[in-house]
This record gives C-alpha cells, structure tokens and sequence, in this order.
C-alpha cells in the first residue's frame, strides 16, 4: 500500500513538474524576457505572499530590461505580454484596435450580470453599442449641470468637518482620508447618478453607504478571486463565482427600479444617470454635443467616433442596471482614491498648498465667490495639481486587452531572431503605473511636481506615457466627471481647511501590501485646520 501511494505520489510531481516547465518555457523558447516564475504562482509570488504591492512586482519586470519592447509576464500559469515601447502601446491602443477591443474575461454575465454586463465587460459590438448609448451622459453639457450637485455636497461635507473642529479641544482633528473621500464620493454619486440626497459625513451607516462600500471596496481575497478566475474562467462558470453579494444586488435593483417608477409617476427630470437610463429606455438618447474635449483638463480623454453614433439596440433592464451599478463602483473607488492622494500630496507640499489657494482665493474674488464649471477651466495650477497627482498615483495602475486575432508584435528585443505572435485570447498589459514612473519620459518621478503640467511644460509629455483614463476608443468614459469631482473638492478642503502631516501620517510614502488598491500603510491620515 505505502509502495503504491509513493508511486502515485512521484507520479502527481512528474506530472505537475512537466505541466509547470512547459508552462513557464512559452516565453524563453520564443525569445521574450521575463522574470523566473515560482510553480503554479507565476511572478505573482510575492504579491500573493504580501511581500510587494503589485504595482512593485510589476515594475521590477519593467525596470529589469530597459530597451525592450514588450516582455513576458505569468499570472499563475496564465503567460501575459506586458508592452513598454511607446509606439506599439499607441498602434494596439489606436491604429490596431479591433484586434484587441476587449478587456479580458472576468466573470460570466449569465453567472453574474451586474459584472458581467457592465460597459468594463461587454465586448464586441454589444460594447461598442453600449459605450455609445452612455457617452451623452458624459459630455461637457452635462458636466456642467452636475458640478452644482457637487459642490452641494461638499458644502454638507466641510460643514461637518468645521462642527468637529470646533468642538475639539486643540483645534484641530486628524482625519483618515481615505475614509472621508470615500463618503464624499459615495453622496456625489448617490446625487449625481440616483438623485438621493445622503449624508454620509453625520448619518454614517446610512443604508446607501453601507450597501456601496461593500460593493466598491474589494479587499485583497476578493481581488484575488477575481483574477483567479481572469486566469482560469472555467473555475468561475463551474463554481457559479459572483462579485457581488445577493444582498447587495437586490438593494441596487430595488433602488434603481423604484427611482425610475417615481420619476415616471411624478414626471421628475433631474440632469443624471438614472434619467439617462429612463431615456434609454425609451430609445430618445442622442450624442450631441458640441463642447471642447479637453475643458475639463489636462488629463481628459477625449471620445472616438466609436462612442458618437446614434444606436438603436435595445437593452434589458439588468442591462442599465449594470451601468448603474458600473458608474457607482469606478466613481467611489478610483476617484476617491485620486482625491486621497491629492490631498496627502498638498498637505506634504505647503508651498503648493499655498499657491493653490491663493488660485482659489483669486477665484472666489473674481466671481463673488462662486465655483463652478467655467471655474474648472479657467484654474490652471488646480489642474496641474490633479494631472500630477493622477501621474504620481493612477487608480489604475495597469490596463489589459486581449487579443482577438493573431497578432504580429515584430522582435521583442535586439537579440530576438524572430518576429512574436501573439494569438487570439491570450492578454496584452500596459503598465499605467510603470510608465507614470520611467524616468526616460519624467524626470525625478518620485517627486510630486506639478510644473510638469504647466504651459511652458506639457508639451514635452510625450503623447501616450501619460495614460491615468486609458487611451484609444476603450478609455475611460467618465474622465471629465472624474477630473471634476476631485477638482470641486480639492477646492472646496483647500479654501476652508489648512492640510498638515500628523504623527500618524505614513512618511515616507509607503504603499500597504495588504490590498491590490493603491492605500499606504497605516492609513491616509492628515490634520486639518480651520483656515482663518
């Protein structure tokens, strides 16, 4: 018995030794660099094991061959092309498109629709169709008529800030901002997509935020099961693996469906997501508009002709509700993670801080204290601020295409004897991070340094190294809400509050291993002032 256990024993490693030399020689017998994977762990090692942050792990791969054009990366056993030379990102990206129009696949939507259907998963036409019925919500003109929800909100959020301050004893309180970005986000959105008015600064279980703060927030195991299954889908589809809680998806499709009753009844019109998806419904949406790409900043992308037809399709109610769902998870975490470093940045950088409120100041003077959108395009060091801190930290710190079709990628490097042939499904990697932090296209890169951004500056960016909302038609559709939000903020913190370290500020700047997010360790915490 024990004999035949110790065979079946030698047997299983043989086996799992073979699977694993082959796995890992995809990349050394076609000449393409790459960093030795640990077995069945890939060169996702010492993120698994919270050694680096990801963003870590995957520039060391970057910064290990620097005049290579693209190099190899496992996920696991899944083998992943991580391209760096500039001009073939932009051909992918652009020129090439349709050869790699899809994101990769995460879950099912038949497993898990709410995912699954999001703009982020559809593919193909249905997604070119999709991006093009929600581009009109997106557009400068209505920019302009949701920065005053904005800035209502803000107001609500300084005013608690300003009650906690007085009531202290010193003066002043230390704040974890990541944690009050976050309730600001999560009642721009609740105003800004459902037309809720919520208070999540005093009412702070308030069922909105409770039930948005689960379906945003993904910790590290929730991560990781979502690229468990990226990198082996069949596990998703047998094991029926969903994002999201049950609890979670019925309170979105209740919410969403007792708006969309309300307005119908009362003949409510209010200028937001909802009353898009109303129209949708009704098959009265339009791309019309008429305004300047780049009006709200520097980092604005810009919508290809694939987002501007007028489409006809028609779309299930689970559908819209996806887009929904889509528009409040992007909006509550990545922008406010944008505004949490934005904020940390200032507060370790008072000349800055200063001179932006000084901008601020000029502004309120200027327009009797008014801030709106025509005030976001007019305050240049606000914007340069921004685009810096979306160079330094971008909440999203790679982008993923797969490949469609069989695909010529030429020689990965000088050494190479033979052009490399990606095939149809397997993933091509742009490093947003890596790229934001190559000293060959910014100087200095660890340091925070808006000038970059600046007149005299910004047209030494080489085009397509600056990348914080994607590029090509897949970019990301809410950049001006984005760029907007954090910019009303940042006004709204710097003109009433005075930002400083505190002794539990992370310094120096330290990112947590603990999540795939982008957090430092020990929190975001900062002391804020009453300004005089």
């Amino acid at each position: 018995m024990l004999m035949i256990l110790l065979i079946w024993t030698a047997v299983v490693l043989s086996v799992c030794w073979l699977y694993s030399r082959e796995v890992y020689s995809k990349f050394s017998k076609r000449g393409v660099n790459h960093l030795k994977p640990t077995p069945f762990l890939g060169n996702m090692a010492s993120v698994i094991l919270r050694r680096n942050h990801f963003v870590e792990a995957t520039s060391k791969l970057y910064n290990a061959y620097s005049d290579d054009k693209f190099l190899g990366w496992y996920e696991f056993v899944n083998p992943i092309i991580m391209l760096k030379d500039i001009e073939l990102i932009k051909t992918i990206g652009v020129k090439d498109f349709e050869y790699f129009l899809d994101h990769r696949p995460i879950v099912d939507g038949k497993i898990d629709p709410f995912f699954g259907r999001s703009l982020i998963s559809l593919k193909g036409e249905e997604w070119k169709d999709m991006r093009s019925t929600l581009s009109p919500a997106f557009t400068s003109s209505k920019m302009r008529l949701m920065v005053p929800f904005m800035v209502e909100v803000g107001d609500i959020m300084i005013k608690s800030l300003k009650e906690r301050i007085q009531s202290s004893e010193g003066g002043y309180i230390d704040v974890e901002c990541k944690d009050l970005t976050n309730r600001y986000a999560n009642d721009v959105i609740a105003s800004c997509a459902f037309g809720l008015k919520v208070d999540s600064h005093t009412d702070r279980d308030n069922i909105f935020y409770k039930m948005g703060n689960v379906a945003a927030t993904f910790r590290f195991v929730q991560l990781l099961k979502i690229i468990v299954t990226a990198s082996w889908p069949m596990i998703s589809k047998i094991l029926r693996i969903s994002v999201f809680d049950q609890n979670v998806k019925d309170f979105f499709q209740d919410l969403i469906q007792k708006t969309i009753q309300e307005r119908e009844s009362k003949s409510i019109i209010r200028p937001d997501l909802i009353n898009l998806l109303m129209k949708v419904k009704k098959g009265q949406v339009t791309n019309d508009d008429s305004g300047d790409d780049n009006d709200a900043g520097f980092a604005t992308v810009e919508e290809s002709s694939v987002g501007k037809k007028n489409v006809n399709r028609a779309w299930t109610e689970n559908d819209l509700i996806a887009q929904a769902v889509l528009f409040f998870i992007a909006g509550f975490e990545t922008i406010s993670s944008a505004m949490t470093f934005a904020l940390h940045e200032l507060a370790m950088n008072p000349d800055m801080q200063e001179r932006l409120l000084q901008e601020i100041r000029d502004n309120d003077q200027k327009n009797g204290g008014k801030f709106d959108y025509t005030s976001i395009q007019n305050m240049k060091y606000l914007d340069m601020v921004v685009s810096e801190v979306l160079r330094k930290w971008p909440p999203a710190v790679a982008l993923d295409r797969l490949c469609l079709n069989n695909y010529n990628l030429g020689k990965p490097n000088k050494e190479a004897t033979k052009d490399y042939i990606i095939r149809k499904g397997e993933i091509v990697t742009i490093p947003v991070w890596s790229i934001h932090y190559d000293p060959n296209f910014y100087p200095d890169p660890e340091k925070f340094n808006p000038e970059r951004f600046s007149d005299e500056n910004k047209h030494q960016i080489k085009p397509f190294t600056y990348i914080p909302f994607g590029l090509g038609p897949r970019n990301c559709i809410g950049s001006r809400f984005a760029l907007c939000e954090v910019k009303v903020l940042l006004y709204q913190v710097v003109r009433r509050m005075q930002l400083t370290p505190c002794e539990k500020t992370c310094i120096p700047a330290q990112l947590a291993t603990d999540t795939f997010n982008i957090r430092l360790k020990g929190g975001h915490w900062l002391r804020f002032r009453l300004r005089q």
